[in-house]
């Protein structure tokens, strides 16, 4: 998907800069990604605090939630990781819980060199394969839906962040 070509309301951009190099941002993007990666209803499928987050470090790994309820084992694929070229970049497709088996989004994380540190870029798109009722929408459409997700999107930037400045 090109940004050109992309209709109003099918992607989000988030950035963020950090002082660290790309592999230190990668790794800890990517590698903690269950450490720094909000908790609660709007970002997890997990109930409360429980729950792993991960993301399996290949082409067609998964991007994924387990958690134990009692005796049940429950895992949430979010996705598949579509590319994976550290410490570039890594785009995998994203699937919210109430998705039908066929719908997917993409989102693309691009680390690139700024100033002593690095940008991280998160690029969500796809929205506009998906029928303008969907739920994941929220009732709301075009540019509104796109600042939605993207303010979502900045609140986890802001925790990842937060979680960078902590460890460095």
């Amino acid at each position: 998907m090109t940004s050109a070509a992309a209709p109003s309301g099918d992607r989000a951009r988030v950035s963020v800069e950090v002082a660290v190099t790309l592999e230190e941002a990668f790794a800890l993007f990517t590698d903690e990604i269950g450490l720094w990666w909000r908790r609660g209803p709007r970002f997890r499928a997990a109930p409360g605090d429980a729950g792993l987050m991960a993301i399996e470090p290949r082409v067609n790994g998964r991007v994924f939630e387990s958690w134990t309820e009692g005796a049940m084992e429950h895992v949430h694929e979010i996705g598949r990781v579509l590319a994976w070229e550290p410490p570039h970049r890594f785009t995998f497709s994203w699937r919210a819980t109430n998705f039908a088996p066929a719908e997917r989004t993409e989102v693309e994380v691009r680390f690139d060199p700024a100033g002593s540190g690095t940008r991280v870029t998160v690029t969500h798109s796809g929205f506009a394969s998906l029928r303008p009722d969907h739920p994941v929408r929220h009732g709301k459409s075009g540019a509104d839906f796109a600042r939605e997700l993207g303010l979502w999107w900045g609140d986890l930037m802001r925790a990842w962040w937060l979680h960078v400045r902590r460890d460095h």
